[in-house]
């Protein structure tokens, strides 16, 4: 038999379930996908119906995690819900490939309303909090950091001063061109829009279009 043959008949039973956890949390199959929805089902906070959960998904703290009905999480997501913080996703919403989200601090929290898409590689926040209204739509490689360094005094490390933190909004019916960045001051209105490659330090007010860095209301959508 073959070295990897060999491990595997040696290990003990926990570590043998670690293994079988491993192959079906990555897996594509469908019998795997099935497997992982009643994994899922059984550590998070709150599972609702027709969830779908990709390959090479990882959630630290489940119990901290709620999905509505009808979420999609696509393959190689990753979702860290520290201790005191929560994320909870609305019905409908959908993480495309290699999204991560991380509510970094205690007291943080990410939630995102029902129908919200969030582009592949996108990269969330909720140092404070971070809340995105229903229907909205961030396309890929979006950053939203709700955290900014102080560097004021030149003899103390960057890493000392600490930073500035803020809950950030991002309202319903808002759409992110890629490779948007929202920083820690820069929330944003219902109905508005921010072009691709834009950082936001201000906040837009709704149904405005912003572009620019750092991004500047150019125009509004009338209603």
């Amino acid at each position: 038999m073959g070295m990897f043959t060999d491990a595997f008949l040696n290990m003990d039973a926990e570590a043998k379930e670690s293994f079988y956890k491993t192959v079906f949390l990555n897996a594509p199959s469908d019998y795997a996908a099935k497997v992982r929805h009643d994994y899922y089902r059984s550590v998070l906070g709150y599972m609702g119906e027709n969830v779908k959960i990709g390959t090479g998904v990882k959630i630290v703290n489940p119990h901290l995690v709620r999905l509505e009905d009808d979420v999609t999480i696509e393959d190689d997501c990753t979702l860290i819900a520290r201790e005191d913080t929560h994320i909870h996703l609305g019905k409908n919403v959908i993480l495309s490939e290699r999204v991560y989200l991380d509510t970094q601090c205690d007291g943080g929290y990410i939630e995102l309303g029902e129908w919200v898409y969030l582009g592949t590689g996108t990269t969330c926040f909720g140092h404070r909090g971070l809340e995105i209204g229903d229907f909205s739509l961030l396309a890929q490689n979006i950053t939203i950091t709700p955290y900014s360094h102080i560097f004021d005094d030149p003899d103390q490390r960057i890493w000392d001063q600490g930073g500035h933190m803020k809950k950030v909004t991002i309202g319903k019916d808002c759409y992110l061109g890629m490779g948007v960045c929202v920083m820690y001051s820069g929330s944003i209105g219902d109905g508005s829009v921010i072009g691709a490659g834009s950082t936001v330090v201000k906040p837009i007010p709704p149904y405005s279009v912003a572009v620019g860095t750092p991004a500047k209301v150019i125009k509004k959508r009338e209603k």
